[in-house]
């Protein structure tokens, strides 16, 4: 029996997953991920013939990432939790924030969920800038949310992630769980090593990471896990303003290290062929 739009009423849409260009819906949503079948140790058996056709997959979604995101303007990620209220202080500090670097001329990526990155993209979006979202294919599937302008949907995290770093100037922080845990050690540790040009970790929400921060300084520091210095990598504060201004400066300053290394360079050039002009004159 069927409703009057011919529709089955036991096949209402349910939960969707959105596996790359691919969606599936009830029935057709397997019951494990890309990324779980992918490090899964149990399956040697088809590393020779499934993990081959899988690093093509992995190839197609760095070239789709490149692709689609190569043309954008300057761009700052943020990350924050998928579980924070619409009216939660976090959630309205996102907004305030991403509405600020718009108006700053920075594009603002997210990763395309709830919570805090629909607030930031909100925020984006309405004050005229571009607004991104990078999806994971997930157990719990979240979707995209509606403040997106330009999506892209990636089965595997890594992937994903070379995206936040490649296309950010600066990474702001925003209360969060697991996940906004890894992205923020995983840029601590990009910049501490120098595998990325450093830039700016901001973080915001000072009474949910001043706990944190008190172990990081408190502990690690003092035993030697790291360095007194690697605690400057962090700036925390709750002005939007104070952040963005961080950003903007930082980013000058790089710029002008980067002018004054060419300039060197240049100079140096010069002096090398005046001396070996001399030098052949003098023969």
């Amino acid at each position: 029996m069927s409703d009057s739009n011919g529709r089955d009423p036991g096949r209402e849409r349910g939960r969707e997953r959105h596996r790359g260009a691919v969606t599936l819906r009830r029935q057709a949503i397997p019951t494990s991920t890309a990324d779980q079948r992918l490090l899964d140790s149990r399956g040697r058996g088809d590393w020779k013939t499934k993990d081959a056709w899988r690093a093509l997959r992995i190839l197609s979604e760095f070239v789709e990432g490149f692709d689609t995101l190569a043309d954008l303007p300057p761009a700052v990620s943020v990350f924050g939790s998928a579980r924070s209220k619409p009216d939660s202080p976090e959630c309205r500090m996102a907004e305030e924030l991403g509405a600020a670097l718009a108006r700053a001329g920075y594009a603002v990526i997210t990763g395309g969920g709830p919570g805090v990155m629909e607030a930031a993209n909100r925020g984006a979006s309405d004050a005229g800038g571009l607004s991104v979202g990078l999806g994971i294919e997930l157990p719990f599937e979240q979707g995209l949310n509606d403040w997106v302008d330009l999506a892209i949907d990636f089965r595997y995290f890594f992937a994903r992630k070379t995206m936040f770093v490649k296309y950010a100037q600066a990474f702001v922080v925003l209360p969060g769980g697991f996940g906004t845990m890894d992205e923020l050690f995983e840029a601590l540790t990009l910049v501490q090593t120098g595998k990325v040009t450093r830039f700016p970790v901001v973080l915001m929400g000072t009474d949910y990471w001043h706990g944190l921060l008190d172990w990081l300084r408190d502990t690690m520091a003092v035993e030697g896990k790291i360095g007194p210095v690697d605690l400057e990598l962090i700036c925390l504060t709750d002005d939007v303003d104070a952040a963005v201004r961080h950003i903007v400066e930082a980013e000058a300053a790089l710029s002008a290290e980067q002018e004054a290394v060419r300039e060197e360079s240049v100079a140096q050039t010069a002096a090398d062929q005046q001396a070996a002009a001399e030098q052949g004159r003098e023969r």
